[in-house]
């Protein structure tokens, strides 16, 4: 049975007519090549693991960075002046922080190797696939587990936690344990 209305059933998407409408990087074409060379040569490098050299460059390409941050070697990040994260918050290796838009991480976040922060995604009603980018927001103690992906547009809360493999499509309440795709509340996270 067909439940197309009638009127889109001709339409079909054009890749060749996607522009990018609207949105900025937040810099130009000489700050991102530069900021391209030294995530590749340093960032994403699996023979650097010197954390100081990290945070004073992030904060020479404009990221606000806390004290006792730890980046660990192979992390991706899109643009340094979209990230901001809190003192004594970890970034493990494999980490890719494709912030398109915002991404906001509090202090003593941990985010595990190989998490993916996503800002990006695009309509897909649209013929010419729109790109569509929303914040995210990682609040103080949460910890994103490894190999989790974090939608655009969602908040982890303060102390959740998003268990191994997760797929957080939807705001996760403080305190909670969230796990599975789509990631859903377990139960409550009982510090001691």
């Amino acid at each position: 049975m067909n439940t197309d209305s009638g009127n889109n059933k001709n339409l079909t998407v054009d890749l060749g007519r996607y522009q990018v409408t609207g949105y900025s990087t937040g810099s130009g074409p000489v700050r991102r090549g530069l900021w391209y060379i030294v995530n590749a040569i340093i960032f994403m490098n699996p023979l650097f693991p010197f954390y100081t050299p990290k945070r004073w460059l992030l904060r020479a390409f404009g990221a606000r960075i806390g004290n006792g941050v730890i980046i660990k070697p192979r992390v991706n990040i899109k643009y340094p002046w979209r990230l901001h994260i809190g003192d004594n918050s970890w970034i493990g290796e494999g980490v890719w922080i494709d912030n398109l838009a915002d991404i906001r991480i509090g202090r003593d976040v941990c985010v595990s190797q190989d998490a993916y922060l996503l800002t990006g995604n695009h309509d897909y009603k649209s013929t010419s696939f729109t790109l569509i980018t929303t914040p995210i927001e990682i609040q103080d103690g949460a910890w994103v587990g490894a190999r989790t992906t974090i939608c655009p547009g969602v908040t982890v809360g303060r102390n959740a936690v998003v268990a191994v493999g997760g797929v957080l499509t939807k705001n996760a309440e403080h305190n909670g344990i969230y796990a599975g795709n789509p990631a859903c509340r377990l139960r409550s996270r009982t510090l001691k």
